[in-house]
């Protein structure tokens, strides 16, 4: 009994050294790892397992804003998950005054505001790194996803002479002819309906997008993500989106675009 009881004795006087010394390893680790990322700090290399940002775009035919998950593999890959919503405007779009009467300016001949909202994945490859922390990174993105094409009716104000009031119409209406009419636009007092109007009746055309940019990130602190990017994106839908009268309307949409990126890395 008593040489049991020794040898739990010098057990318990063993656990103490044995906890302190896998203490000591866990803290020379941690130094280790704090020591890697401030060289790769210095020298400007990006180390990061995830990534959110925001950002602000404009294209050759509007302009929108975007939402940003990355998730690296490795220094040089990562995947990125993108939440893209924007405005795509027609070059025909045409917006005038009634000379008459003030009132809001509306866009001659247009038929539907068109949002398209674009849910993907994109490849993100490094191509260039940092050369000290000042220095700016360069990435390639590839990739694309689903695009759900919303179509907002455009209304217009006009007085209604038979009931004596003011009243909205669309082109689908069996007033459409007033859309292509300069002489009825003037003589209704026509006018245009506002951001309020249209939400109601929307419709959506289903489709699909594909991208490809270069980023260029010159932020400071390697936690932080400052960047510029420019690229070329491409979406095609299941049906013609008409957007204005007199225009062939399209299914398939190419624009280049600018952006600016604010996220955090962590």
């Amino acid at each position: 009994m008593r040489k049991i009881l020794f040898i739990g004795l010098a057990l318990l006087a063993t656990l103490p050294s044995f906890a302190q010394k896998t203490k000591k390893e866990r803290k020379d680790e941690r130094r280790q790892r704090i020591n890697e990322l401030i060289k790769q700090e210095e020298e400007g290399v990006i180390a990061y397992h995830k990534h959110t940002a925001f950002g602000l775009k404009l294209t050759t035919d509007g302009y929108g804003g975007f939402f940003e998950v990355g998730r690296a593999s490795s220094i040089k890959k990562a995947l990125l998950f993108q939440l893209d919503i924007s405005e795509r405007k027609h070059r025909k779009e045409d917006k005038q005054t009634n000379l008459a009467i003030p009132t809001s300016p509306f866009v001659y001949g247009k038929i539907n505001y068109f949002y398209p909202v674009k849910l993907g994945v994109q490849q993100q490859m490094l191509l260039g790194n940092k050369i000290n922390r000042n220095g700016v990174s360069v990435t390639g993105n590839i990739g694309g996803g689903l695009s759900l094409g919303l179509l907002r009716p455009y209304y217009l104000e006009v007085n209604d002479i038979q009931n004596q009031r003011r009243k909205y119409i669309r082109y689908e209406s069996a007033d459409s002819s007033t859309f292509i009419s300069p002489g009825e636009l003037q003589s209704l007092n026509v006018s245009g309906s506002g951001l309020g109007k249209g939400w109601g009746d929307m419709s959506i055309v289903p489709g699909a997008y594909g991208k490809i940019g270069l980023r260029f990130d010159y932020g400071k602190f390697n936690e932080m993500l400052n960047a510029v990017e420019v690229g070329v994106s491409a979406e095609i839908y299941s049906k013609k989106v008409p957007q204005v009268v007199s225009s062939e309307y399209k299914r398939l949409f190419v624009s280049a675009y600018v952006a600016v990126m604010f996220g955090r890395r962590r």
